[in-house]
This record gives structure tokens, C-alpha cells and sequence, in this order.
């Protein structure tokens, strides 16, 4: 399925690129060829193809790494043309199964290699995707056909029981597990064996029947700003009596109204409309395939996909209309919101609903944008019977198509001649082209977005419009949102869809699936609406009217009791660690928060310490004092006193107290200056692996005893090299082994790295990346020397630590049939084909995949994603998040180009590129950047325009690609020629693949504003709070004045650049300093004074931090800072000595479509 470099989901072998790149799933061809770097002065011949950040040639199962089943490697698979069989290509890790790269070589421009004078652009063909026999082959990202069938999995793929099954309590697990043994010396003995791959027919999806039927209960959100959607104005009502039981005899006004005769439903023929009895599946609670063993297969999603019991066969769940948990604030979800006039022509005129809308909250513009067509008055709408049809869609389509009048996404813009493209105010996401009556339920783009908002109805079509089609979701982000108890969840016989707004209703007792098209029947206890406490009306239950919804699940959703919530703390205490200062703000933080970390009466807590020694404590209650256990044997560790590790929170508090308030001095004579950090991880490996849960490291150091030992990669010389960089790659796969055993125990690992010198994060980051863990990075920690360093790490441990938590969470996206996913981005490991294994899911990560369409989308209209989350809460209640997205399906290239959203192509492209900078080089993938601007503005000039006109012409929903595509260029992990320390660029990396879109665009391109003349005009008012808005300003030194104050928000940290001759009134008023020599060189906080100008600035400052969920420092900086040469880094536009300015680049573009 893959290239070389890019060989599998989660990597093989020893040292590798760890890309999360594709999936087990078959996906599109997605061709990568590679090009040399340019050299005016003589040409060179084109290199072989090596690896590619897309995969190419027949679908392969891919092995992913398993520590379990040691063995020589699995498969040989033909070499790529030019290299020798199973060899290992430049820069890429994975190398041991090599399916054969396309023939069809793709040309393609680069940018020129940084000089002190950037050249003129090199000549290059204008199309990359195609073969030139004239030029040299580029690397390029391209969007082609889809591939042929998959094969069938080999006999290999037998994976040997794992230990405790997932999700199940192990009989003989005890505090004292099994010892891990140190790896040995050869990484062969580590090959792995993949995950089975399910057995899946086109003509009966996998998936599990029904879970039993029972009464139903509904949550109402909690206090939270108002919902997005109007909601009827009874449906939440805080004072009023829980709702009784449905009716258990006959609706209460004789029978039900007799439904008139449906038209026959549109979409594929059902042979029968009665569901098929269930399948005995690997996917199901019932029969697994023997290819699986207990752990690895698809049961914990038995959880979401495979309770046991048919409808209606099962326990009756009491009613239960509880709050939303009172901590999630922030945006909020559609309620349920009551279609206006919503009629069904088949249903009787009890189908009827009207709302009214509630008056939006004040939000960040961008948000407000985004949240219009939420708020807008609902119209009129008429759904035919068979699903969203042509009916609705016609006209809103027809007004892109067929209209003479051209939409604003298709304004044309001359880039060379536009020099002010940058809104004013953050760049909304668009809406995508539905009826009013669907849009308005339709998920909120902060939660599920797609890089193309109208779907191609042919993988050709796509490919023509050379854009990435992909899906970036965050699923677990803080939302007040309806929850739903009931042990009726309703979901498709066929593909296990769960019910949505969707879906259609044929009539009172059938509705068809919107992703497969299957029609079910409507359970008896949906006909009962909780909310209105009325029978008969499904299509206003609350699952049906939210696109984002929680639902409690029934016991048959797990497999073991819900896990408690277990916090372990592992520490670093090395003579370096305690000069850092770190330990006392971390138990500072502890303590002041320790009663608000989320949990139960359940809750368990531990801690672990370690420099050449590993540090036990025992905290059992009955002490008088917490006991240190040392255990020197770091090469074979064991548990001492298993039982009094790992205490209940609420017994032992006081141990606990004790022990924090003890551990700043216990260690702070020490000289110990080795670090085991490897037997740490294995000891906390063995004390969690029983109950699963959350493991905290903080190391200040390269790790440099015992196993998982590192040594410095890092060539201080070649930070500011323009060649490609090297070690991006893990230097062992010591920390991917241990990363994926613990995510077969349920254990998530955070890792805090806090270190002025290199810590080789691309090996420890894997550590986190595997077991759906987070990176934390504070470079030059030091409790005196950079005091914004630690406000900073206070902010974000308190974050951290009282932060909503899911525990032993999957997740799967599922689509309309026709389309597939075919690559995951983030932190995660892939369990089978498409499910995705979250030990731990926390509110601020982020989710990618990439797309293809395998069959043509004809006769669809709309297409849908669904993507299921299923976690146990820190209360212990398995729940499962619905998030459900509806796009258009287009027939015209226009269309497509009409609904391209460029942040989330931005966003989806830097995902790529990282896996390209890991697995191939670095210049390949800022190739392949430049290549995706290049290639979609060629398609629209070729394909889209009807009369050429000169310049660089973009339509207006691409006027800032090339923009963005710059700013990746010259963002921190890919930039080439400045000096960028490794762990610096590594934790980039990082970001970018793990943050949520809104955040990651931030560091992407960061905002600028002007702050000394900030005033009341166009303010928000939030909380009685007078919030100013300044304008947004372009990223180029002509927007600075020496008059003036600037604020830079570049995502995890914020510059405020004071001009030499700037206002005295500023500087007295804001800063409290008389005048510009006296500003401090360090000065990171905005003093608090009583003046409107202070408040001004603060408010302002101060709603920015809160838009995000980390904590960004902020620099007061002059023009003789040491830090204004990072605020100028980020001045974009500008030319540097060895990048582009805009307008170069813009030529540069210009030249390669003009030929």
C-alpha cells in the first residue's frame, strides 16, 4: 500500500521513523517521486524514487510494532525500482517491507536552496503530477486514483495472546506483574507481528446487533453560554421534574395515527427492509475471528461496537436526567433545536416543531463567524421522503453552478497585485452549502472539519483539483453538550452508525442509514421523547436533532468494570533536575490542586523518583510517614511492596501531603547526576499495567543509565544548516516498545521535558506519541533564570491536572460508502484496520485523517462522517461522544474550488509534511509544500477560470494558501538556514500533528495587533469585562512603528515589541515605567495598574490566553532584546537571509504555473 519510507501505521524496526502515516486501510495511490535539490550551475541527474509521504502501488497489510512475538521479519515485498531488496533508503526508518513505487514519476518545482541571496526560482515544469521525460523528478504530493482491491492478510498475521485481555479484569494480574525484560542487544529479536485485519464484505458491513432496549433518560446541558441552535424554549428546564417513564400501553390517545403510503426510498435497493440476523464478528461481543487474540481484537469497542444482546432482550436502565459535568464550559454544542416547520409530506401534522432562537453569546469573531449559520433564524423546510435529495440541494447548488452571479469564495484575486489579503480579523471557517434546515444542525467546525466543505463526486474530480481531501476533528473538546441515558442506543443493523440528524425517516417506524443507506426499524422505546414527554414523534429526540451528542452506555458497552482513575508521578531528582528548581513548583501545584483532580471515591495516586537509582513510596494508610524504598538494581526492576504504591487518594490524602511538602528537600544535596529514565518507565510500566491510568514524567536530562540510555545527536554546528537535518528520526525504539505495551494496559504516558540542554525528544517523544500520551517542552527551565518559563509550567500543570480525563478510550470514523479513510494523524495507536487506541483522551488534542474516494458518489447528494468516541470518565461511566458531519457532494470542479477551506488544507498538509520530514528529508517535504500551492493554483487556472488573464490569479477561498504555505516554510520544524536547536524543531513537529486546527494555525501564522492605541470601538463585553478588538495585521516590519507597541500572538507564546520612540503615555500608563530605557530586559508580566489604558491591554491579553488551553508566555521585548530576533523570525512577508520574502515567493509560483 505504501511506500518505503512510509511502510506502516506505527513504524517497524530499530531507529525508525515513527510516522503515524497510513493506516492498515486501503486508501488512494497517493504517487511520491523525489527530485534533487536545485543547483543553478550544473543539473543532476534524477535521483531514484525513495520514499514518500503517500503510498503507492497495491495495498499491502502493514505490520505495526509489537514487542510480543520476537522473530525475523514478517514479509519481504518487491523493492522500490533503484534500491536493493530490504534495503534502507536515506532518512527513512521504514525500510523492511518495500511495496513497489508507482511507475509514473511526478516533476514538480522546489524552492531554491537557501543562500545569503535568495536565487531566481529554478525553471520547472507547471504541472508536478505528470511525467516529463525533460526534467528531474520532484517529490509531490498527488491526489490520484484509488487502489485496487486490498489483499488478503498473509498467514503471518497471527498475533500470540498479549497478556490481559483489554478491557478485562486478568484473574492473575497482580501489583506485581510480570518483570519487562531489558531489550536485547539485536532489535531483530523484536520484530513484530501485526494486528489482524478484519475480515469485511462490501455486501454486509461488520457490526454487532442491537444492545438491549430499555426506558430512557436525558441530560440537559449544564450552565454554559447559550447553545448554538435555537432551542425550543421547554426543552432544558433546570426546575422541572425529572420526566416520567414512556407509556407501557397504548399511546394515551388510541392507536397511532395510520401513516400514508412512502414513496419507495432512494439510494441502493434493500433486498429486505427487516435487518439480517447478526453476525458472529470480530467486531461483535460474540464470536472474534481466530486471527485475533483476546487483546487484540476489536473488543474494546465492545464498549462501542459490539454489545451481545439483540434489541429488546435486554435490562430495563432507570431513568436518569443528570447535569453535563459542571467543569465543561467553553463552547457550546447545539441543543436540541426543533426544525421551524420542520414537516415530514408522509407524517401526520404531529410532526410539527417550531423554536425559537436564543441571542448569541460574545465570542472571539472567528468563532462568531463560524457559529452564524447556528444563530440565523431557521427557515421553512420540506423533507421529502428517502433522505436528503435534490429537492433541498438544487437550489442552494445551482446558485454556485448555474447562477451568473460568482460566489465570494470564487472572487478571483490577483495575488500579485492584492497586497492587503489579510482579513482584519481571524479568518472564519466556511460554511459548507447545505439547506438552512441541515446546516443548522450540522457539527460545529471546531469539532469536525473538512478540508474541502463540498465533496468531489469522483476520485478524478479530486485529483484534478490537486487538493488534499481530509477530516480534522477534536473530539473530546470541552463542550456543554446533551447527554443521553438509555440502554437503547440506537445505531444501524448494518454499518453501526449511530441514529443522527441525518439519517431519514421513511416513515414512524423505519429510517434509513445516511452512510450506508440500509433502512432499520425504530425501536419501540424511540417512538418516547424525553424531552417533551410525547409519544410517536422519533425524529425530535434528542439523538436526532444534535450532530454532537453523549450518550451513557449500558453495561454491555464493557467488557471489565470502568477503571478507576489512577494518577501516577514519575520524577526526576538528579543533581540537574534540582538545580532546575522544577520539583518545588510541581509540588506546589500538587497540593494547591490535589482535591481538584478528577475522579471518584476510587481514585488512586503514586509516585516514583530516580537518578541512577529508582525511588519507591510507600503511603499505606496507617503510616506516620511516607517510607522510601530504593531499588538499585536498575537492569532486572521489581516492585518492593506491590500493595502500598499505588493508594486510594481519599485514605492516605494526608501521606500524600505529607510526602510533597518533603520531596523539594529530600534530594536537594544531591550530586547524583545519572539518569535511569528507562527502568523508571518499566517500574511505572509494571505498577499501573493491573488498573491502567495515567503515568506523568518530568525529566530534566538526557536519559544516560541503564536501558533506553541515549547519547547525544544533536551537532551544535549544523543548527543553521540549509541542507537536510538530520535525527528527526527516534535513535532506538526502546520508548515505541514500552509506549505500545502500555497501551495494551490501558496506560496513557505525559512526558514534561524541562531542560536547557538536548534531550533527544524525537526518541522520548514516542514515549507520549504511541501511548496517546502529550508532549510538554520548557527549553532553558530554570526557577531564576527565565521566571517565564516557570509561570508557564504553573499555568499548564494546573491545566493539566485538573483537566477533564477519559480513560481506556477508542475511537472510530466511519463515512458514507463510497468514501475511505486511508491515514491517521496524532497521538494514538492504531488497534485494527480503523480504530484507533486512546489509553487516555484529554480535551486538548487533536485528530487528522486523510481521504480518497474509492467509488463514485453519483447518486448521492450529501455524503456523512460520523466520528464514536468511547471513554470511562473520571467518575467511572463508560460514555460514548457522537460527533456526526453533513457536506454536499459536487459534479463541478468550481464547486469544489468553491469550498475549499485553506486553514484546514494548511493544517492537514503540515500533518503530512512532518511524516514526509521523519520518513523521507526535510527538503522533500518543504518540496511538497510548495508543490500542493503550486499544483491547486495551476488546476484553477487551467481548469476553473474562462478567461486567462495575466498575474497570479487565486479564487478568494485560496488568496491565503500561498501565504500559509510560506509561513510553513519558514515555521520553526521545517525551516532551513536559521538556527534551530533539534528538541526546538522536533517539539514543533510534534505540535502540529497533535494540536487542534485553531491552535495550530496560531504557530502556523501568528497574529499581529497594535496595542498603544487600543480603544473601546468594536469591543466585545464578556462578563461585564469591556474585551478591545484591534485589527489583525500583516506579518512584515512595514506594519511595526518606532511610535507604536505591537503584540504578537504566535500560539505558546506572545511577544509585546515596544518602539524605541514609543508613546510616553504607553509606556507609563501600561508598563509603569517612565520612559523606553527604563523597561526591564526580563519583564513577562503586564503590571496590574488602575488605568484605563492598563485594563485595556490586560483585558485584551488576557482573552487571547483564554482562547486556547495552554498557557502562552508573553515577552516584553526592546529593539536590544536577545528575543527580538525570534519576533522578527515570524515577520513572515519579510525576506530573510535564507528564505523568500511573500512577494518572491509569489513570482516564484507565478513562474512555475505560467509554463
Amino acid at each position: 500500500m505504501s511506500t518505503a519510507g512510509f511502510n506502516a501505521q506505527n513504524g517497524t524496526g530499530k531507529g525508525q521513523a515513527y510516522a503515524n502515516g497510513p493506516s492498515q486501510n486501503p486508501g488512494v495511490n497517493y504517487n511520491m517521486t523525489h527530485q534533487p535539490t536545485y543547483n543553478q550551475m550544473q543539473a543532476k541527474a534524477p535521483a531514484p524514487p525513495g520514499p514518500g509521504l503517500y503510498p503507492s502501488g497495491p495495498y499491502q497489510p502493514v505490520p505495526p510494532v509489537s514487542s510480543y512475538q520476537p522473530g525475523p521479519p514478517l514479509t519481504s515485498y518487491p523493492s522500490a525500482p533503484g534500491q536493493s531488496p530490504l534495503s534502507r533508503p536515506p532518512m527513512a526508518g521504514l525500510a523492511s517491507h518495500t511495496p513497489p513505487q508507482s511507475a509514473s514519476p511526478s516533476p514538480g518545482p522546489r524552492l531554491p536552496p537557501a543562500q545569503a541571496t535568495p536565487p531566481p526560482p529554478p525553471a520547472v515544469s507547471s504541472s508536478s503530477y505528470y511525467p516529463s521525460p525533460q526534467q528531474p523528478m520532484a517529490p509531490a504530493w498527488q491526489y490520484n486514483t484509488a487502489p485496487p482491491p486490498p489483499m488478503g492478510p498473509s498467514a503471518s498475521m497471527v498475533t500470540p495472546p498479549r497478556g490481559p485481555p483489554v478491557n478485562h479484569v486478568n484473574p492473575a494480574a497482580s501489583a506485581a506483574a510480570v518483570p519487562v525484560p531489558p531489550p536485547p542487544p539485536s532489535s531483530a529479536a523484536y520484530s513484530t507481528a501485526p494486528p489482524p485485519h478484519m475480515s469485511q464484505s462490501a455486501t454486509q458491513p461488520p457490526g454487532p446487533v442491537l444492545p438491549p432496549t430499555s426506558l430512557h433518560g436525558y441530560t440537559q446541558p449544564g450552565a454554559a453560554p447559550p447553545p448554538m441552535n435555537p432551542v425550543a424554549p421547554h426543552t432544558y428546564q433546570p426546575s422541572r421534574p425529572g420526566y416520567g417513564p414512556p407509556p407501557t400501553g397504548p399511546p394515551p390517545s388510541g392507536p397511532p395515527p395510520t401513516m400514508k403510503p412512502t414513496p419507495p426510498p432512494t439510494g441502493p435497493p434493500m433486498a429486505n427492509a427487516t435487518p439480517p440476523p447478526p453476525r458472529a464478528d470480530a467486531q461483535c461481543g460474540g464470536a472474534v475471528s481466530s486471527a485475533l487474540s483476546p487483546a487484540e481484537s476489536d473488543c474494546q469497542e465492545g464498549d462501542i461496537e459490539c454489545p451481545g444482546a439483540v434489541a429488546g432482550n435486554g435490562p430495563q436502565a432507570t431513568n436518569n436526567y443528570n447535569h453535563v459535568d459542571n467543569n465543561m464550559g467553553g463552547l457550546t454544542q447545539p441543543g436540541p433545536p426543533g426544525r421551524h416547520l420542520g414537516h415530514y409530506p408522509s407524517l401526520p401534522p404531529g410532526y410539527q416543531n417550531t423554536s425559537a432562537p436564543h441571542a448569541p453569546s460574545p465570542m472571539h469573531p472567528a468563532m462568531q463567524a463560524a457559529t452564524q449559520p447556528y444563530t440565523q433564524a431557521p427557515q421553512p423546510y420540506q423533507q421529502p421522503p428517502g433522505g436528503p435529495g435534490m429537492a433541498q440541494l438544487s437550489p442552494s447548488l445551482a446558485a454556485m453552478s448555474l447562477q451568473s452571479s460568482t460566489p465570494e469564495s470564487l472572487r478571483v484575486v490577483n495575488l500579485l497585485q492584492e497586497r492587503n489579503l489579510l482579513p482584519p480579523s481571524p479568518v472564519p471557517a466556511p460554511t459548507p452549502c447545505l439547506p438552512q434546515d441541515l446546516q443548522k444542525v450540522n457539527c460545529h467546525p471546531e469539532v469536525f472539519r473538512s478540508t474541502l466543505t463540498s465533496i468531489p463526486q469522483t476520485q478524478s474530480l479530486l485529483n484534478k483539483a490537486k487538493m488534499p481531501l481530509g477530516l480534522l476533528l477534536h473530539p473530546f473538546k470541552d463542550l456543554s453538550l446533551p447527554v443521553v441515558t438509555s440502554s437503547t442506543i440506537v445505531r444501524c443493523r448494518s454499518c453501526r452508525t449511530y441514529i443522527n440528524p441525518f439519517v431519514s425517516f421513511l416513515d414512524q417506524r423505519r429510517w434509513k442509514c445516511n452512510l450506508c443507506y440500509r433502512v432499520n426499524d425504530v425501536p419501540e422505546e424511540f417512538m418516547y421523547n424525553p424531552v417533551s414527554r410525547s409519544y410517536g414523534e422519533p425524529h425530535k429526540r434528542p439523538e436526532v436533532q444534535n450532530a454532537t451528542i453523549e450518550f451513557i452506555a449500558p453495561s454491555e458497552y464493557m467488557l471489565r468494570p470502568p477503571q478507576p482513575a489512577v494518577y501516577l508521578f514519575v520524577l526526576d531528582v538528579s543533581h540537574n533536575a534540582v538545580e532546575t528548581g522544577y520539583l518545588n513548583v510541581f509540588c506546589q501545584s500538587l497540593l494547591d490542586n490535589i482535591n481538584a483532580l478528577p475522579g471518584d471515591s476510587r481514585t488512586k495516586v503514586g509516585f516514583i523518583t530516580f537518578d541512577s537509582t529508582i525511588h519507591f513510596y510507600n503511603l499505606q494508610e496507617g503510616l506516620s510517614q511516607p517510607q522510601m524504598l530504593i531499588v538499585s538494581d536498575i537492569e532486572d526492576i521489581f516492585l518492593p511492596t506491590p500493595d502500598s504504591l499505588l493508594v486510594n487518594l481519599n485514605e492516605c490524602k494526608e501521606l500524600v501531603q505529607d510526602l510533597l511538602k518533603s520531596l523539594p528537600t529530600l534530594f536537594e544535596k544531591t550530586m547524583e547526576t545519572q539518569s535511569a529514565l528507562g527502568s523508571a518507565l518499566q517500574a511505572a510500566f509494571k505498577l499501573l499495567s493491573p488498573t491502567g491510568g495515567r503515568m506523568s514524567v518530568f525529566q530534566t536530562q538526557l536519559p544516560n543509565l541503564g536501558v533506553g540510555a541515549l547519547q547525544s545527536r544533536e551537532d551544535p554546528n549544523q543548527r543553521a544548516s540549509a541542507k537536510d537535518i538530520q535525527h528527526l528520526s527516534p535513535a532506538t525504539d526502546f520508548y515505541k516498545k514500552l509506549a505500545l505495551d502500555c497501551s495494551g494496559q490501558q496506560v496513557a504516558v505525559d512526558l514534561f521535558l524541562l531542560s536547557a540542554q538536548y534531550c533527544d525528544l524525537a526518541s522520548l517523544g514516542c514515549i507520549s506519541r504511541y501511548s496517546a500520551g502529550s508532549v510538554y517542552y520548557y527549553p532553558s527551565y530554570h526557577h531564576q533564570h527565565n521566571p517565564a518559563q516557570v509561570e508557564r509550567f504553573q499555568k499548564d500543570l494546573k491545566r493539566y491536572l485538573t483537566r477533564k480525563i477519559g480513560f481506556e478510550a477508542v475511537m472510530r470514523i466511519r463515512c458514507t460508502k463510497g468514501l475511505s479513510i486511508h491515514t491517521f494523524h496524532g497521538n494514538f495507536f492504531v488497534r485494527s484496520t480503523d480504530l484507533l487506541s486512546l489509553p487516555n483522551v484529554n480535551p486538548d488534542a487533536g485528530f487528522a485523517v486523510q481521504m480518497s474516494i474509492e467509488e463514485n458518489l453519483d447518486d448521492m447528494q450529501v455524503v456523512s462522517f460520523q466520528a464514536a468516541l468511547l471513554y470511562t470518565s473520571s467518575k467511572g461511566e463508560r460514555r460514548i461522544r457522537v460527533h456526526t458531519l453533513c457536506l454536499p457532494v459536487v459534479n463541478s470542479l468550481s464547486d469544489v474550488f468553491a469550498g475549499a477551506d485553506v486553514q484546514a488544507i494548511t493544517g492537514l498538509l503540515a500533518c503530512m509534511a512532518v511524516d514526509r520530514s521523519v520518513t523521507a528529508s526535510l527538503s522533500d517535504a518543504r518540496d511538497a509544500m510548495t508543490n500542493a500551492a503550486i499544483d491547486s493554483l495551476t488546476s484553477y487556472r487551467q481548469s476553473v477560470l474562462t478567461i486567462q488573464q495575466p498575474g497570479l490569479l487565486a479564487p478568494a477561498c485560496l488568496r491565503l494558501f500561498p501565504l500559509y504555505t510560506l509561513a510553513l516554510l519558514k515555521q520553526k520544524a521545517f525551516r532551513t538556514g536559521t538556527s534551530t536547536r533539534l528538541d526546538d524543531r522536533v517539539f514543533a513537529m510534534c505540535q502540529l500533528k497533535y494540536q487542534p486546527l485553531s491552535y495550530a494555525m496560531l504557530m502556523i501564522h501568528p497574529a499581529l495587533y497594535r496595542l498603544d492605541d487600543l480603544t473601546d470601538e468594536g469591543a466585545l463585553n464578556i462578563s461585564e469585562r469591556t474585551i478591545p478588538q484591534p485589527k489583525v495585521l500583516q506579518l512584515s516590519v512595514e506594519k511595526l512603528s518606532r511610535e507604536g507597541a505591537f503584540l504578537m500572538d504566535a500560539g505558546i507564546v506572545m511577544y509585546l515589541w515596544i518602539g524605541r520612540n514609543c508613546h510616553p503615555n504607553f509606556l507609563t500608563q501600561v508598563l509603569g515605567v517612565p520612559s523606553y530605557a527604563a523597561v526591564p530586559e526580563n519583564l513577562y508580566l503586564l503590571p496590574e495598574l488602575d488605568t484605563a489604558e492598563s485594563q485595556r491591554t490586560r483585558a485584551f491579553v488576557g482573552w487571547l490566553r483564554d482562547q486556547r488551553p495552554f498557557f502562552p508566555s508573553l515577552h516584553v521585548i526592546r529593539d536590544e532584546s536577545q528575543l527580538k530576533a525570534s519576533f522578527m523570525q515570524n515577520m513572515i512577508e519579510d525576506r530573510t537571509e535564507s528564505a523568500l520574502s511573500y512577494y518572491e515567493f509569489l513570482l516564484h509560483v507565478q513562474q512555475q504555473i505560467s509554463k
